[in-house]
Formats: structure tokens, sequence, C-alpha cells
């Protein structure tokens, strides 16, 4: 009797020979497929995009996943959705604590330019967490709903130096660098950072702050006034209720709220709820996550967190370890 192949060892056998003439698919249409999340008569749709975890534009969320980084997920969601004429709207369901500047910035311009291009409205439905870079993307929404529980705000930015020279110290390392300018090693963990190199990391954060209360500004400028945008704008998280009476949002609601008002502004009665998904046999409601990475400050929050993190500029609620 012969022993049936281990299908572990087919994978490994797979990865192994990389340059051998032959494809197979383990990971289903390399498409987008639509997905039907709440079904309708109409022959409109309500698109939903999500936007969950850590949002970077590098890297994806697993090896065995079509789906790519949260800036080209987004955006190839927005293309696909530019050419079907029958998706009057979209909500963006964000579950987010942010993540990288540039990231962010780019989510929300390619959210405010498929508006400009295609004239359908979008609505933000933030889930648990919609802070920093979440908060930031959301402001490119006509409407801002969140969950009654939704964690938001952390308006600010933040940058992270590790500083590894006393430890090393203590085992008698170093490290011997030959630069071109006084500066250019700006930042290294391998030594302590001087107040002159404070000063210019503290004013690079202070352009990309100043860029974070513009785009606060024009979102909700009609309901608040500078001084009062800045007076909330100092890192501080909310809770739904009192962002939204601090101004910072528009509605308190569930998910049936914001496709109703997705409905009104596409100026429509029905339609059908729908996303794009390389798994349809995954989704199975409008709840069904996408994404594993966790987005809220729960146990396991910073370990799954820190290895994403890169040298670089954050629109990122960052929790203190310990301090909840």
């Amino acid at each position: 009797m012969k022993k049936a192949f281990p299908a572990f060892m087919l994978f490994i056998l797979v990865a192994a020979v990389p340059a051998c003439h032959f494809h197979l698919d383990l990971l289903g249409p390399d498409k987008l497929q639509e997905k039907v999340l709440v079904p309708s008569k109409a022959k409109d749709k309500i698109l939903v995009i999500e936007v969950e975890g850590v949002i970077t534009s590098s890297g994806g969320p697993g090896l065995l996943s079509r789906e790519k980084n949260p800036v080209a997920r987004v955006t190839e969601r927005l293309d696909a959705a530019r050419l079907d004429k029958s998706v009057k709207a979209v909500i963006l369901k964000l579950d987010t604590p942010g993540g990288e500047v540039t990231a962010s910035d780019i989510i929300h311009h390619e959210i405010t330019r498929f508006k400009k291009e295609t004239g359908r409205p979008v609505v933000s439905m933030m889930m648990g967490t919609a802070a920093s870079g979440g908060y930031y993307i959301a402001m490119a929404g006509d409407y801002v709903i969140a969950h009654p529980s939704t964690v938001t705000g952390s308006i600010g930015v933040i940058s992270i130096f590790p500083d590894f020279h006393l430890l090393m110290s203590k085992f008698g390392v170093q490290v011997n660098v030959i630069k071109s300018g006084q500066a250019k090693d700006s930042g290294s963990p391998f030594r302590a950072m001087t107040d002159e190199e404070k000063d210019l990391f503290q004013a690079i954060i202070n352009d990309y702050y100043a860029r974070f209360l513009e785009i606060v500004t024009a979102n909700r400028g009609k309901k608040m006034s500078g001084d009062e945008i800045r007076g909330l704008a100092d890192g501080r998280v909310f809770t739904a209720g009192q962002a939204l009476k601090a101004g910072l949002i528009d509605k308190t609601g569930y998910f049936e709220a914001a496709s109703r008002k997705a409905l009104e502004l596409a100026g429509i009665n029905s339609a059908k709820i729908v996303t794009y998904t390389y798994d349809p046999g995954g989704k199975t409601n409008v709840y069904a996550g996408m994404l594993k990475a966790p987005a809220t400050p729960d146990e396991g929050y910073l370990e799954s967190l820190l290895p994403r993190l890169r040298s670089g500029f954050y629109y990122l609620w960052l929790p203190e370890p310990g301090k909840r």
C-alpha cells in the first residue's frame, strides 16, 4: 500500500525550485472579484474599502495572499471602482492605529482624487480604532461616522530613535562611522543624539504636524475653528462620543448608518453593498475583516507592531508599553 505524499512536502518542493518552468497557483485567481455583502435587487452598488492594521507602503499581509500593502490595496480598489459605473458611493471602513506619514498621505490623496474625478461620495466609517493616520485618512471622506465604541483622534506625529550605545559599551562594542558631513548619521542608534540633531528632527516633525492640521481643517473647518482644532491636536485619543462633542466627527452609529448616508449622498434609494477581494469565499458580511493585524492596543499590539516599524516619521498612535 502506497503512502500518501504529504501536502507540506509538495509546498517545500515548489518553493525550492523557483527556476522551474511550471506554474502552480496556490492563491486563487490573480484578479479582484466582486463579493456581495448585503444583497439588493437594485443595480446600483456601494463599495466597501477596508483600511486595516498599520498603514504602510511596503510589504503585505502574508506569503499565501495576493493582497498588497494598504496603499496599493486601496488604490487598486479605487481604480476598479472608477471602471464600474454602477458603484455610486464608497464606504471607507477604517480600523487602524495609523502608520507611515507618506503612506497615510497617499491614501488620503487617492481618495480625494477619486472623488474629484468621479463625483462619487465617500463615507468614512470608523470601527474599533481610527487614530492618527487613520483619522488623517478619514478626513478624505464627505461624512465621518464612528462606531459608538471607536477610539479616534491622536492628531500628531511621532518618530522613534532607539539608542543602544550604553548597552553596547557594557559589552565593549564600538561602531566606527566615517561620514561625509556632521549630520550624516543623525538618529543613529549607536550614539546619543545631540541637541542640534533633536532640533533638526523636531523641525521635520513640525512640518508634518502642520500638514496634518491642514488636512483636518479642510474637513472640519466648517464646524471648528483653527484654534479649536489645534487645542485638540496634542496627540490625545478620544472616544466616539467625545469626538462627536468636540466636532471631530459627524455622527456616531453602526454600519447601517454609514450605508444610509452613502445612499443619501449618492442620491439613490437602494443599492447592494459590495467589496472587491481576492478571496470571495472569505468575505461573508460587512464585518468580515480582510486582515489579521491587530488594530487596537490590546495584548500583543506592540509586539506585533514594533517589528513593522522602520526609521521614519509616523502618524501613529503608539501607547507606551504598560500604560493603557
